[in-house]
């Protein structure tokens, strides 16, 4: 049996003091990881559907093999994981701005997180996404102007709330038709929200890409009862 509360690591970065903590679930019985940036919550691995979601939504749509994939947003890995799940997945960059959480995952310290490290189809990227997304050289620092057949995001909790005031332009026009260019023809953005589906940002969508649905993802919900629901945002060039 777990202790009932552990904190794994701390550390102080340029967006605020970052935590990984391990707690006994007295619902579930369950091991719960969760990440805390200052005072807020990041992401829990008691609620992983909408990013499972997000993977499974995005890839669903595509064609073909050998799917090039690029992630914004490493967190707790559950995203990547279902994008490398996909057998058609032959290479997968993943991208998030805290090197303290890529090394939470090789260093093992989370679940899926020596999985990811050593599949030889995945690389960890310190980076800043959106400043790459926009700066018009591609997602890959390693590879300027690389295109991909889909790009995922889990970030911000919503296009309206955002971690990060920088983060804003991505979710407006210009900054959706940029990362458009970084996709193949037919490739797909999807992108995952902790709001309801957001007409208003639906129709940005809907101008920068040539298709767009909202897919509204239900999942049962241990500590406070009932159901939850996360939206997932998947748009075809």
């Amino acid at each position: 049996m777990s202790m009932r509360f552990e904190e794994i690591d701390w550390r102080p970065t340029p967006m605020g003091d970052i935590s990984l903590r391990r707690r006994r679930d007295p619902v579930t019985g369950q091991d719960v990881h969760e990440v805390k940036l200052g005072d807020e919550f990041l992401m829990s691995s008691l609620f992983t559907a909408g990013e499972v979601a997000l993977a499974r939504l995005g890839l669903e749509g595509l064609s073909g093999t050998d799917l090039d994939v690029a992630v914004g947003g490493l967190g707790l890995g559950y995203t990547a994981r279902a994008a490398l799940d996909d057998t058609r997945v032959r290479s997968l960059v993943v991208i998030d701005a805290l090197a303290e959480v890529i090394d939470w995952h090789r260093r093992g310290l989370v679940p899926l997180g020596a999985g990811l490290a050593d599949d030889p189809r995945c690389r960890l990227v310190q980076g800043d996404f959106f400043a790459l997304a926009d700066a018009g050289q591609g997602l890959d620092p390693d590879r300027p102007d690389r295109r991909f057949h889909a790009v995922l995001l889990d970030v911000d909790h919503s296009p309206q709330h955002v971690l990060h005031p920088r983060h804003a332009a991505l979710y407006q026009p210009a900054g959706l038709r940029a990362l458009a260019a970084q996709l193949h023809p037919g490739g797909v953005f999807a992108l995952w929200s902790n709001d309801p589906p957001d007409d208003e940002f639906s129709a940005r969508l809907a101008h920068a890409f040539s298709t767009s649905e909202a897919h509204v993802v239900a999942f049962d919900n241990p500590l406070q009862g009932g159901t939850s629901t996360n939206t997932v945002y998947v748009a075809h060039t």
